[in-house]
């Protein structure tokens, strides 16, 4: 991955945040994290 390929990720990861910010008062943000916090705990139960 190069420094430009990385920084225009970076920098959609971030309007998608500030989008989720102002519109959608963090929700979709608090949705995706509980998603991936029950993913981390039942893949570290398969381990």
């Amino acid at each position: 991955m190069t420094n430009t390929l990385a920084v225009i990720i970076g920098v959609i990861i971030a309007a998608l945040f500030a989008v989720d910010y102002v519109q959608y008062d963090w929700a979709n943000t608090v949705f995706l994290m509980r998603k991936l916090t029950a993913l981390i705990e039942w893949i570290a139960f398969w381990r």
